[in-house]
């Protein structure tokens, strides 16, 4: 094998760095994981590819971008407990200590120790031809899942399936989705798929609306001023959604989020950033509303998601509109950030020739 190997870094000027590094040697309970495929999620193009916006240890540090890889181990350290070489895995994408509150709960995303690092922030990410990851941060990714697939899950799926948890979905629910990028899409298929009777999307892109149309994720598709709470209303009986999830950060996509609930409903935010502006005792209180507060999953819930995936054969990289090759790597952040598209990924191998709904650009 190669002791070097392509990557791209971000400096934070709208633009991908392309440079050769050394292939990382596994040290103890850790693993060396050829990438696959690697997505690219809004929080890269927001806080990074635009603008370094995060500052200190939470920062990004000029290291290899991309915390969504899926891939292949083909090196091991000394000390593993459970992967060996050959295994199909998915990376969370939060490295934690691992012995703090939260970490024992699964959840690293929430670490609170200086030894945190997410890859592709403040350690080395899947925008290379390996990766170097601990093996506690590691998920089994099930044959009948495609790496695509397995890329989406700890960011994109996993958040949405933790705030779908934590609100609950039946077949009795009528669910409001705002925003319809790529964590709104996924959030319209899970949704679907754990029962959700009813599914209405917004969006001020038509792209967006079009495509979650297309794809069979929506049965209502509300465009721009079209959505408003009338509108939902309308389509539900003039009872209003019983779950509804905010995944755009929009001021007036949260409003009607919460005011397009019924009485009894529950709100999930997804979204990063903005505001949200309520009258609480009309939007909220009068109406037993609750609203949840939801960031990223744990790895247990994670390990579920794919269970849950590979079940009820649901496919992630259906999302997927657009695949580059690594050397068109800024030709893929520069199509994510125009956000008129689905879900981009870098892909390698087999990944790339991947047939299905993608454009592939090589």
């Amino acid at each position: 094998m190669a002791r070097t190997m392509n990557g791209a870094k971000l400096p934070g000027n709208s633009t991908v760095e392309m440079g050769t590094f050394p292939v990382p040697e596994p040290g103890h309970g850790q693993v060396l994981v050829k990438v696959k495929s690697s997505t690219i999620c809004g929080s890269d193009i927001r806080a990074i590819y635009r603008e370094h916006l995060g500052k200190g240890p939470e920062g990004y540090q000029n290291v290899i971008a991309g915390h969504e890889p899926c891939g292949q181990i083909v090196e091991t350290g000394p000390g593993m407990k459970r992967f060996k070489t050959g295994d199909r895995v998915i990376i969370y994408h939060i490295s934690g200590c691992g012995v703090c509150y939260d970490c024992r709960r699964g959840y690293m995303i929430s670490c609170s120790s200086p030894l945190r690092a997410a890859y592709g922030w403040q350690r080395d990410g899947g925008m290379a031809e390996y990766l170097l990851a601990d093996e506690k941060d590691l998920v089994q990714l099930p044959d009948s899942l495609t790496y695509t697939d397995g890329a989406q899950v700890a960011c994109g799926f996993g958040t949405v399936f933790e705030a779908l948890s934590k609100i609950g979905i039946s077949g009795t629910d009528r669910v409001l989705v705002t925003g319809l990028g790529p964590v709104g899409l996924a959030t319209a298929m899970l949704a679907r798929a754990m029962g959700a009777r009813t599914i209405i999307g917004t969006d001020i892109a038509e792209s967006r609306t079009r495509l979650a149309t297309d794809l069979g994720l929506v049965d209502h598709a509300l465009l721009g001023k079209e959505a408003t709470v009338d509108a939902v209303l309308g389509l539900t009986g003039g009872k209003g959604v019983e779950r509804s999830v905010d995944c755009s950060a929009n001021d007036a996509a949260r409003q009607l989020a919460v005011r397009a609930t019924r009485e009894w409903g529950k709100i999930a935010l997804v979204g990063e950033g903005g505001t949200l502006t309520f009258n609480p005792s009309p939007d909220i209180i009068h109406g037993q509303k609750t609203i949840y507060g939801s960031w990223v999953t744990s790895i247990w819930r994670m390990e579920e998601l794919v269970e849950k995936l590979a079940d009820w054969d649901l496919h992630p990289d259906r999302l997927v509109t657009h695949r580059f090759s690594l050397d068109r790597c800024s030709e893929a952040y520069s199509l994510m950030a125009g956000g008129q598209c689905g879900k981009v990924a870098v892909c390698f191998d087999e990944e790339l020739s991947a047939t299905g709904t993608s454009e592939v650009i090589r």
